[in-house]
């Protein structure tokens, strides 16, 4: 008997990995928040807001009432904006069944409580951390969509449940690893978005590759300072869920943060990237809970305390490059 899946959020996660769920074996139901998007992917395979060109799975079928797609799920994947999570989940857990895996594929940190998605997930679920399980890495939708080959990593406390996951989205073009470290595969997820935003802004004022892998390297640095603060294990910033989703999320023009942050280096305002991208990305929302996690733990992060001026202080991405280039000389590892 196959998994039975729900996929909670229609959009280029959300529908790439449902076709993966679906590619691999499961019975998927893929909620949309509207009704003419899940009418769409029922009659023409196609969700024209992400992946207008490629087709998905005849099995894989939407709907817009939770309902549906929730009842009797064994698999319940939420793939909505991070700062939604504890709203809709409150709606939806009515709906959950009593032994359901729940998978967050959220990479952010929670305004307010500096609570990271798994934490928020068990909390509002009202269910034991060891149900709840994260998939992170260099997962860029639509390469995943076009099945490019790409890893990922399955992180849960409960390793058997990692294990359960992984046989449930292992396809010819998905390699899924497993992890016990949620905390260090949480962070890496959430605060390279950051990073990917200060390597936008360097593409945009023009400065070349040196400056971008100083970004990327001090960023990482950032990233396993506090994983390791809060109890990661420092070996998983050296994997997919550190150093791979990082790369993937900093380089590519596929990349959301990246993008939005290239704009803001080139000049445009938070609001004038917003009103250019249409949506607002996920380093954008989440910088200022990360920075607050930082703080809270007397954590170091000079790259994210300038993002969240840059974006939420006003200040310009030009004038806070030599305070970054100004700060004490130190050692590397320190």
């Amino acid at each position: 008997m196959s998994t039975r899946a729900a996929v909670m959020g229609a959009g280029s996660w959300g529908t790439a990995f449902a076709k993966v769920l679906a590619d691999a074996g499961a019975s998927v139901q893929l909620w949309a928040r509207r009704e003419d998007v899940a009418r769409q992917i029922n009659e023409t395979h196609r969700n024209r807001d992400y992946f207008g060109d490629i087709d998905l799975p005849a099995t894989l079928r939407a709907t817009s009432d939770p309902a549906i797609a929730l009842t009797g799920a064994d698999l319940v994947v939420l793939a909505i904006p991070s700062q939604t999570l504890r709203e809709n989940l409150l709606q939806w857990r009515q709906y959950l069944g009593a032994e359901a895996t729940l998978v967050s594929l959220m990479k952010g940190i929670e305004l307010g409580t500096m609570m990271r998605m798994s934490q928020v997930i068990a909390e509002v679920a009202d269910v034991a951390a060891e149900r709840v399980a994260v998939v992170t890495g260099p997962n860029l939708a639509r390469e995943i969509a076009l099945e490019q080959p790409a890893a990922t990593v399955i992180a849960c406390a409960d390793h058997e449940r990692a294990v359960e996951v992984q046989r449930t989205c292992q396809t010819s073009y998905m390699r899924p690893y497993t992890s016990t470290d949620v905390i260090g595969c949480e962070l890496g997820g959430a605060v390279k978005n950051v990073i990917a935003l200060a390597c936008g802004m360097a593409e945009g004022m023009g400065f070349g590759d040196n400056t971008k892998a100083t970004l990327m390297t001090r960023g990482l640095a950032e990233i396993s300072r506090l994983g390791v603060k809060m109890g990661a294990e420092a070996v998983t910033f050296a994997g997919l869920a550190g150093i791979g989703d990082l790369a993937a999320t900093c380089i590519s023009p596929l990349s959301r943060n990246r993008s939005f942050g290239e704009l803001m280096g080139s000049g445009a305002s938070l609001d004038e990237a917003i009103a250019a991208t249409r949506q607002t990305a996920e380093g954008v929302k989440s910088c200022r809970s990360i920075l607050d996690l930082a703080r809270a733990n007397d954590v170091e992060m000079p790259i994210t305390e300038a993002i969240v001026m840059i974006c939420h202080e006003g200040r310009n991405a030009a004038d806070i490059v030599p305070a970054l280039m100004g700060r004490r000389p130190k050692r590397e590892a320190s």
